[in-house]
C-alpha cells in the first residue's frame, strides 16, 4: 500500500475534513436526552478528487445546545462544497431572528450564501454543490433543510420517514421552463438542466443559476420518544437503498460512527460509484 492510499484510508475513517469535538466523529449532548453522533466518508470509483464534505458538531450557545450536521455534495469541482462547510451554518447563525423565527432565518442564510459564493466565482470556479442541514435545537426540534438530492430521513418506531426533498430537474420542469431553460431527458441518461445538472436546485453553478434555484425546502421534525435516529447522506448512498433499507440496515447498530461506515460500506458493495458521505445521529 503506498503512502497515498494510506493517507486516504485514514481519511475515510476519521472523517477527514469535518470540524469534531476531539472525540474525532462523535459527540454526546451534554442536556437531558441523549444524542451521540458519528460520520463516515468513501471516495467514489471515479479519478476526480473527493467532491463530498460534511458536519457534525454539537454546539452550546448560551443557555442553548445546537446540534449542526450537514451533507455537502459537490460537482464540477469541490470548492463549493467546501465553502460551504466552513461558511453555511456560521451565515445561519448570525441571522437576527434565529431563535425566534427559524425556518426564515435559514432561508435567508442560503440565499446570502449562493449569492456570495456567485460573487466568489473566480475563486470558487464554475462548478456548485448540493445540501442538506439539520439544526437540532436543545434536543427538542429538528429543522431539515435542503438544496438538491442529498437526503434526510429520520426513523420513527422503525419506520423510516424522509425529511427532504429530492430536487430532480423533471419534477420541476415547468418552473425551469418558465425561467427560459429546459430539462434534457435522454435515452440511458438522468433529466439534467440544460442537458448538464441531475439537479433542480444547488448552491453556485453560476452557468446554470438563471434556471437554478437554492430555495431550500424546509421540514420541522419535533424529537419525542418515538423518533430512534436521523441520517443523512448523500446520493451516493440513497442511489442504491431505499429510506427503509437504510433504516433496516443500522437500527440495531448503537454506535453511530460503526452506523455510518455499515451504510456506505453497504452502498460500495452494491456498486455505488459516486463519493458516498453519511452522519448518523440517534437520540437515546
Amino acid at each position: 500500500m503506498t503512502g497515498k492510499d494510506i493517507l486516504h484510508k485514514m481519511k475515510e475513517k476519521a472523517c477527514f475534513s469535518v470540524p469534531l469535538s476531539p472525540d474525532a466523529g462523535i459527540g454526546k449532548s451534554k442536556i437531558t436526552k441523549h444524542v451521540i453522533h458519528g460520520c463516515f466518508l468513501l471516495k467514489g470509483k471515479s479519478s476526480r478528487p473527493m467532491e463530498d464534505y460534511l458536519f457534525s458538531e454539537l454546539r452550546r450557545l448560551d443557555k442553548n445546545e445546537l446540534g449542526l450536521f450537514a451533507i455537502f455534495d459537490g460537482h464540477m469541482g469541490h470548492d463549493v462544497a467546501r465553502y460551504l462547510q466552513s461558511h453555511l451554518f456560521d451565515n445561519i447563525l448570525k441571522e437576527h431572528d434565529f431563535w425566534t423565527n427559524t425556518e426564515d432565518a435559514i432561508r435567508r442564510a442560503y440565499h446570502t450564501t449562493d449569492n456570495n459564493i456567485l460573487e466568489q466565482s473566480k475563486k470558487l470556479g464554475r462548478g456548485g454543490s448540493t445540501a442538506v442541514t439539520a439544526i437540532l435545537i436543545n434536543c427538542e426540534k429538528l429543522v431539515v433543510a435542503n438544496v438538491g438530492d442529498s437526503r434526510a430521513v429520520i426513523c420513527k418506531k422503525g419506520v423510516a420517514h424522509q425529511l427532504s426533498v429530492d430536487h430532480e430537474p423533471s419534477r420541476e420542469k415547468n418552473v425551469i421552463e418558465s425561467k427560459g431553460g429546459f430539462v434534457s431527458n435522454i435515452p440511458g441518461d438522468v433529466p439534467r438542466v440544460d442537458g448538464q445538472l441531475a439537479v433542480a436546485r444547488a448552491f453556485g453553478d453560476k452557468s446554470l443559476k438563471q434556471h437554478l434555484s437554492s430555495e431550500p425546502d424546509i421540514k420541522v421534525e419535533i424529537i419525542d420518544d418515538d423518533v430512534e435516529f436521523a441520517i443523512l447522506a448523500s446520493d451516493g448512498l440513497w442511489k442504491v437503498m431505499s429510506n427503509q433499507e437504510a433504516v433496516d440496515l443500522i437500527k440495531a447498530i448503537k454506535d453511530p460512527n460503526s452506523a455510518a461506515k455499515r451504510l456506505t460500506e453497504e452502498a460500495l458493495s452494491r456498486k455505488s460509484r459516486d463519493d458516498i458521505s453519511c452522519i448518523v445521529v440517534r437520540f437515546q
